[in-house]
């Protein structure tokens, strides 16, 4: 009879106000001598456990504002050992970031992203006007419409690091204009084509941007263009390829504008257990030109629990000259605790065609999330 009770109290508490619902229902069943006060007591301590449990599974929360919101975030805190000569091995605050979005109408959403490790900056600050599956506008700060990999979020990558040719092509942290996450200052056009058997085969994106990246006005004249198209043959696959035509203003000693151009291949299939994923990026920074691959694997031996993972990256800063390309052979393994709560390690052989000696670097990373 307690039982039934209790599951009864539960499935108010989910309809109503916790507390002040749960204690009106249990003090009317007293009073009526339905149950006892012991059996009361009872009922709100297997209630209160059950609901402990429930929050800690759930995962959103309302967050009281004027209009209904979306608030998440999470950090990441990492320690690295490096081989490298001059290189200090040590603990860092690598991510700790604020998000927030929330949808004004069915055709108006809004997204700001912040991150507070090193020097605080707005990451992503855009608004989007939905108008149908086929047609939908970005304005702002957002990620660039280039590589598969740029696209994931850096919470959901299943190693703590990207690829080098990603890093250095796609406006991150070894890209000619500096590190800008990936991300830029425009408008995007983008929409799904071609719906078949319950799902969309096609999907676009295209964008004009300053070129100069995130939180500064552009410094030339130019606006960069880049897009990228994606097919889904199978509901698991997607093939793909990126375009990015524009200008930089970088060098030293005295900055001045340069060509800045890419063009990047890209495929990933990907199921609860396995995955694999491939891509090719070149460009152009003024005359220098640049390309490199990767290929990586992962499965879980643990359904969601446990994941191995596997990738070979290489890349040649410049095509022109020899002797310069870099080789990266890497193995590493994730831990989800739960869905907001994992912990990642990363073993990397670095092979440098102009040096004798292999390197190696390893990295354990927690990340906490809400």
């Amino acid at each position: 009879m307690k039982r039934i009770i209790a599951a009864i109290i539960l499935l108010v508490m989910n309809l109503n106000n916790y507390a002040q619902t749960t204690n009106d229902v249990l003090n009317l069943l007293i009073k009526n001598k339905t149950i006892t006060q012991g059996e009361a007591d009872s009922i709100r301590a297997e209630a209160a456990i059950k609901q402990q449990e429930t929050d800690a599974n759930r995962k959103s929360f309302l967050v009281s504002a004027s209009r209904p919101v979306q608030l998440s975030g999470y950090t990441q805190v990492r320690y690295q050992f490096l081989q490298q000569t001059g290189k200090v091995d040590g603990f860092d605050i690598r991510r700790a970031r604020i998000d927030l979005q929330g949808n004004v109408s069915p055709y108006f959403s809004y997204k700001l992203l912040t991150d507070f490790a090193g020097s605080p900056k707005i990451l992503e600050a855009y608004a989007e006007i939905k108008i149908n599956n086929y047609i939908n506008f970005t304005v702002g700060e957002a990620k660039l419409p280039f590589s598969f990999e740029n696209l994931l979020s850096d919470s959901k990558l299943e190693m703590p690091d990207r690829s080098q040719v990603v890093e250095a092509l796609v406006s991150r942290s070894t890209d000619v204009i500096g590190n800008q996450n990936g991300r830029d200052v425009g408008v995007q056009l983008g929409g799904f084509a071609w719906k078949h058997a319950k799902r969309f085969i096609f999907e676009y994106k295209f964008g004009v941007f300053n070129g100069a990246g995130i939180n500064i006005s552009d410094n030339n004249n130019n606006k960069d263009i880049a897009g990228r198209l994606v097919a889904h043959p199978l509901s698991e696959l997607t093939l793909g390829g990126s375009f990015y035509s524009g200008n930089g203003f970088y060098g030293t000693p005295a900055a001045a504008n340069h060509v800045r151009n890419r063009v990047g291949l890209e495929a990933n299939y990907e199921n609860k257990v396995f995955f694999a994923r491939s891509e090719y990026i070149e460009g152009k920074d003024g005359a220098v030109g640049r390309n490199g691959w990767y290929a990586e694997t992962g499965c879980f031996v643990i359904p969601s629990k446990l994941q191995f993972v596997l990738r070979y990256d290489i890349y040649d800063p410049n095509r022109s000259l020899s002797n310069n390309t870099v080789t990266l052979y890497q193995a590493g393994a994730t831990y989800h605790f739960n869905s907001w709560s994992k912990i990642q390690a990363l073993f990397t052989t670095i092979k440098k065609e102009s040096a004798s000696k292999t390197n190696n670097t390893g990295v354990i990373q927690y990340q906490i999330s809400f």
